[in-house]
Parts: C-alpha cells; structure tokens; sequence
C-alpha cells in the first residue's frame, strides 16, 4: 500500500488529517520549519503526542559539507522517532548518502528535477526518493513523465528506493504520479484537503439528510 504522508510543520493540521487519512507520517523541510517559526524539535514532539499510530519523521540536514551532513543526520537519526534524514541529491549529498548508508541511516534524496539525479541517488543507496513534481512543471518540464522514467529505472535496475513524490499544486498531479505505482507520496495540506472535496459531496449528502428526516424525521437508521 502506498505510503502517504502530509507535507507540513502544522501540528493542529496533522491532528486533522490524521484522524481521517491513513498517514504514514509527515515531512518537513528547512523552509516549512521557517515558514512556521517553530523548530524541528518541537514540532516533531507536537506531532508524535498527535498521531494516533507511530508515525514516520522526514527531517532534512542544513549542514552543507559532506561531513557536516553525515553528522547532523547521527544526530536525527538518534532523536527517539522513526526518522528519515533528507539530503539534497547534490553532488556533495551524493557523497554524504554513501556514507550515511554505510551507518545505516535511512536516508531521503530530495529536490529531485530529473530522473537520472535520482537514480543516481538510488545506487548510491536513498531509501526515497524526492522528485518535486509541480516545480519541475514551472520550469517549463514534465513532472510526471521524470517520475514515470525515474520509476522504470528504478524497476528495472531493481533497486529498492521508493519514490516518495513531492511538489504538488492540484489533486490531478498527485494522481497522474500515483497512478505510475510509487510507493510514496507527501501531500501539502491544502492538495489534501481537496482529494475528498468535491463540489457535489456536499449536496447530496443534504439531499439524504432532507429526504430522511421528511421521511422519519430525527429517528436514527436504526430506529425506523
């Protein structure tokens, strides 16, 4: 089953979604912590007293050496959560993967724009991969189709990263890359608001509630 994960720092917004999604987890980036001027560790101690299952943390390094990486990512990797250390599938992440890998540290390559950058995040052992859909779309590229050919890749090197697609505008991105068979998705908030919305729901959920209870009135189901 797919993994699916909510894209935010918003501890009020993962109690929401939580309590009628099956989420995996949540991941953050450098920017989300910012935006929501909370950091990592109080957010991720937020979440974990939210969820009602043990949830999966995707927290990302902003160290931005090879070693500094490597040892900011022990240091995640020891906070008491099932955690996921972020690189950025540069060539200085590249290297820091490796040896990350060599500790094995679970490891997501992300800001992903092209399906040869994250295939080779894939040999060089990432867990998941990143690619962000929607900002390869406003670069005047298809962010699909570097999933789909990131996806091939992948199986038929049989390797065994799992895409975790992020950067998403519209449901219909999320499920053109669903479609394709990833593993994993991470979803903004507001793109998961609108995979169960839609203009009609509402409507005709009143329609039942008019025609019952001109019906039987305020009996229940089981009372008529």
């Amino acid at each position: 089953m797919i993994e699916l994960y909510l894209d935010t720092a918003d501890v009020e917004e993962v109690k929401r979604f939580d309590s009628c999604l099956p989420l995996k987890g949540v991941t953050t980036n450098p920017s989300i912590l910012a935006k929501s001027k909370q950091g990592l560790n109080e957010t991720l101690k937020g979440m974990s007293e939210t969820f009602s299952t043990t949830p999966r943390f995707h927290a990302q390094v902003v160290s931005t050496d090879v070693q500094g990486m490597v040892e900011e990512a022990r240091q995640l990797n020891e906070m008491p959560y099932d955690m996921v250390i972020k690189v950025p599938a540069t060539e200085v992440g590249l290297a820091a993967i490796k040896l990350m890998k060599k500790e094995g540290i679970q490891v997501l390559a992300t800001a992903i724009y092209s399906a040869q950058q994250g295939f080779l995040a894939a040999l060089c052992g990432a867990d998941y991969l990143a690619p962000y859909v929607n900002r390869i779309n406003a670069m005047n590229g298809n962010g699909v189709e570097v999933v789909a050919d990131l996806q091939l890749l992948l199986d038929q090197n049989q390797l065994p990263a799992k895409i975790l697609a992020a950067s998403f505008k519209n449901t219909q991105q999320a499920m053109e890359v669903m479609k394709l068979g990833i593993e994993a998705i991470t979803l903004p908030v507001d793109v998961a608001a609108q995979m169960f919305a839609h203009p009609a729901v509402q409507p005709a959920v009143d329609q039942f509630d008019q025609d019952w209870k001109g019906a039987f009135g305020d009996k229940l189901s089981f009372e008529s």
